[in-house]
Formats: structure tokens, sequence, C-alpha cells
């Protein structure tokens, strides 16, 4: 079997292989990480800020604390979000002056969230009343915005990234749905009965964690493809995300609520319980409060995860068989194929081992007919 003239094999080339497809071996960053780092201590300065006048207004110490309860779970969540989005920032600035180092990066994470953790707890001892709630609230705030920082120390900043915009966008949603909490209450049957105010309760919560959850979803599933886009326009080398990473960016929002509850549950357990005491019908809202939360991370991590998925989903093409027919190139040649390859070195065999009519051949008449 010979070979066709001025054709080299892969394995003889002297240059070695190429696949675009090769990371260059640098995570990429989370882009937008300091507009994101701003808006959520942006959150956090209006959430610190409510909560305040909400307990200054109080007219007796006993009020103040109840609603102090009350405004503790929005007070951690947007510490938690402050914490990851500013930390990611600070790992965005690292990574791009000393290189790419993991423990540089998860140091400066823990960092960052030190010390947005260290300015909402002064920012709360220096506004708030001088007690032992207020005191709670700030180691609280302070617990939740370290950890924070921690969650956004991970190599895949993108995926982080996600999960913040995602979890401030549920955050603010939350707060803006409350101006519809009336008119679903009275669109799911909410009456003069305790039971009906319970099951149009159930609903209401529902609703709000199945659009937070969608919501969630989308938004994740947008900066995943965003930061997408502008990573192969720095390098086109860059690996796209797997299917995990749009479900773990989906779920994110929902696993950060499900965190804070645990926080509010372990450094917020005094103020609970200082509420629950107050009176029988405080300690019956503090444990329906505490449920409706539970139910609405999990509600808002199984459809946030769903939606991000379904959307990864829809951006991807049909698998390609050996079935499929062979498209020509630009060129009007048809791509080479294993058929084409064997049926190529057959006829170049057969070619070569079989005169043409063409061929001019010298025959000795007296070889040619011995009768002769």
């Amino acid at each position: 079997m010979t070979k066709q003239p001025g054709r080299v094999p892969a394995a003889e080339s002297d240059q070695p292989a190429v696949d675009a497809a090769t990371p260059s071996g640098r995570p990429a960053p989370a882009p937008g990480a300091a507009v994101l780092a701003l808006l959520a201590l942006g959150w956090l300065a209006a959430m610190l800020w409510s909560t305040r006048e909400a307990i200054t207004s109080a007219a007796a110490g006993i009020t103040a604390i109840s609603l102090s309860a009350f405004a503790l779970p929005g007070v951690i969540s947007a510490a938690l979000v402050a914490g990851a989005a500013t930390a990611l920032a600070c790992g965005n600035l690292l990574t791009r002056r000393y290189g790419d180092g993991a423990t540089l990066r998860f140091v400066g994470a823990i960092g960052a969230g030190m010390v947005v953790g260290l300015a909402a707890a002064l920012a709360i001892n220096l506004t708030y009343f001088d007690t032992s709630t207020t005191n709670v609230i700030a180691g609280t705030t302070a617990a939740a915005a370290i950890i924070g920082g921690a969650i956004a120390g991970a190599r895949t900043a993108p995926a982080v990234g996600a999960v913040v915009t995602a979890a401030l966008g549920a955050l603010v949603f939350v707060v803006a749905f409350s101006r519809a909490r009336d008119p679903l209450f009275d669109l799911f049957g909410a009456g003069d009965s305790q039971q009906s105010l319970v099951d149009a309760a159930k609903w209401v919560s529902r609703t709000e964690s199945l659009i937070g959850g969608l919501l969630a979803g989308l938004l994740a599933f947008g900066y995943l493809t965003w930061a997408r886009r502008r990573a192969l326009r720095r390098d086109p080398r860059t690996p796209a995300l797997r299917w995990p990473a749009y479900l773990l960016a989906g779920a994110g929002p929902g696993l950060l609520l499900l965190l804070a509850e645990v926080i509010i549950r372990i450094g917020g357990r005094s103020l609970l319980d200082l509420a629950s005491a107050l009176s029988e019908a405080d300690a019956v809202a503090q444990t329906s409060l505490g449920t409706s939360r539970v139910d609405n991370g999990i509600w808002m991590l199984f459809v946030g995860a769903l939606t991000a998925l379904i959307a990864f989903g829809r951006t991807l093409g049909p698998a390609h068989t050996d079935d499929d027919p062979v498209v020509a190139d630009d060129s009007g040649t048809t791509p080479p194929t294993a058929e084409n390859e064997i049926g190529a070195w057959t006829g170049e065999d057969k070619a070569e081992a079989e005169p043409t009519a063409g061929d001019a051949v010298d025959v000795d008449p007296a070889r040619a007919d011995p009768a002769r």
C-alpha cells in the first residue's frame, strides 16, 4: 500500500497538534464583581438602616425585642451576600495582580468577609440601642459576612458570581413582593376564620417561592452566559462550564437562604428565645416564621436549579451520529471520513496495479503469438 504524494501522516508531523478547547490553565474571573459588591453592600446598609428605624420607633423594650427577632433574617441574608460579593471582587484583584493561587485567593476572601462583618458590627453597635439584643445582631451579622467571604473563595469564580447575582435579585424580589401580599391573601380566599388565613398564607408563601426561584434560575443562567462570552473574547481556549455549574448556580440562592437560617438559629438563638418567651402568640409567630423560611429556601433551591438547568439545556444542539449526512465545506470538498480514506487508498493501489487504456506497451509479436 502506497502513500499519497504530498500527504504527511499526523503521527509523523513535526508540529504538535493544537486543541482549540485546551484550557489555558488560568481560571476565568467573575465579571462585574465590583458592581455586585457595591450593590450588595448598599443592600446590607439598607437592611441595617430599616432595622434600626423599626427598633428605635418601638415604644417599649419588649416591642424592640420582637422587632429585632423579625428583622434578623433579612440582615443575616444581606450580610451573607455582601460578604460573598466583596470577597469575589477582592479575589479578582488578587488574581489580576499576583496570579492565580488557591491559598492566596481563599485568604483574601476570608479577609474581605471579615472587613465587611466588622464594619457592619461596628455600625450596629454605634447606631442601635446598647442592649444584649444589639450585641447578638452585631455578632451574628459579622459571622454571616465572614462565612459569605469563605464561600467566595472557591476556584470557580463565575459560578460564585452567578450565585451572588441570583441571591441578590431574590432578596430584592422578596421585599418588593411584600406589597402584593394583601391582594394575594384576598385572591387565595382569606376570610375571618383562622384556618382560611393559614391556608391563604401557605399559598402566598408558595407563590413567592415559585416566582423567586424562577427569577433566581434565570438570573444565574444569564450571568453565566454573559461570563462565558466575556471569557471567550479574552481567551478562545477557555473551557466551557458544564451542566453542574449551572445547576449549582441556580440552586445557590436557596442554599444561601438555608445557610442563613442555620446561622440565625445558632448565632441568634438567644434573641429568638427572648422573642418567643414574650407571649404565646410570639412563640407561635416565631415558629411559623422559621418554618416558612425553611420552606421558602427549599422551594427556591429546587425551582432555581431546575430553571437554570432547563435554560442551559435549551442552548445545547443535537448530538451528531455516524448516520448524519456529510456536509461539504466552503471549498466545495467533502470532509474526509474513514470510508473515504479507505476508498482513496484502494483506488490508488488499483490504479498502480492495473494499466490503463492510455498506457503504451511494447509487446514482441513472437512472444504474443507462439504459433508464429
